[in-house]
């Protein structure tokens, strides 16, 4: 009798132990998913080759779903300030909501480079737009790419393209006077439209996945937006095109990132 009161405190003892031990680390888990690693932003560097006298250095940023200048986004401006970039693009959803334009202005007026910043619309701009984009972007010292395109150096042309999941991308019209010996760089959202553009430029650069945001050891993504595809994050080729989809700075639904963090990719294109 005694010898089984002993066990059966033994066993609650154990129970309690393991009951703890779950408690902190699902506690742990959970302060580092939406307190930590939502806002450790990883730079991470890239080299391709390309057909260039001079190498260009493009800081690209995608998701950055800001609404004004806060820990992340000061955060980010430092370290895109500290990698002097010759460019600077963003691919689409700058934003959450409408009224967050007069935030995501406070946040661009901070960004710099010697040859411009260039925007892109995400799924959100096409949702919640603002009046008078244009001259919007302009005042923030940004330039929008809406199925147009720009040489931003002797032979180096931006070509960006409306989002495929809440606009209307036009091919023809963003690569029309595109020169065919130019270096191609194409800018879009949703990373599904590279099917459509591989094969028409050198590289692209996409977004919209957040690299799956919430990503779960031998699962992967919780969740992944529509026209993701299997484009979900790093780079990707496709008839002799070479795409790189960034995990992005911000978050979307829920302020939480998990073993997928915040990323601004610096992709420098050498001679």
């Amino acid at each position: 009798m005694i010898e089984q009161k002993v066990q059966a405190s033994a066993w609650v003892r154990k129970r309690r132990f393991v009951i703890i031990v779950v408690l902190v680390l699902t506690a742990s888990l959970s302060a580092y998913a939406f307190w930590i690693e939502p806002y450790w932003i990883e730079v991470t560097h890239h080299s391709i080759p390309g057909h260039l006298g001079t190498p260009l250095k493009i800081a690209h940023l995608t998701d950055i779903h800001t609404n004004g200048p806060g820990r992340r986004e000061r955060k980010m401006l430092r370290l895109v300030a500290a990698e002097r970039p010759d460019l600077i693009v963003i691919t689409g959803d700058s934003i959450n909501i409408t009224s967050d334009y007069p935030g995501l202005r406070d946040v661009l007026i901070q960004l710099h480079a010697p040859l411009g910043v260039w925007v892109v619309r995400g799924n959100h701009e096409d949702w919640w737009p603002v009046k008078n984009e244009q001259e919007f972007y302009a005042s923030a010292g940004a330039t929008l790419l809406l199925n147009s395109s720009c040489e931003v150096r002797d032979g180096v042309w931006l070509v960006g393209f409306d989002d495929l999941f809440g606009g209307r991308p036009d091919a023809e019209k963003s690569f029309a006077g595109v020169p065919e010996s130019a270096y191609r760089i194409a800018l879009f959202h949703s990373p599904t439209f590279f099917e459509k553009v591989a094969g028409r430029c050198d590289v692209a650069l996409a977004g919209h996945t957040h690299g799956g945001q919430v990503r779960l050891p031998f699962i992967g993504p919780l969740w992944l937006p529509p026209f993701s595809g299997s484009f979900i994050a790093g780079w990707f080729e496709q008839h002799g095109t070479q795409m790189f989809v960034s995990r992005g700075v911000g978050t979307s639904i829920v302020d939480v990132r998990f073993l997928s963090r915040p990323e601004i990719a610096i992709i420098t294109v050498g001679p």
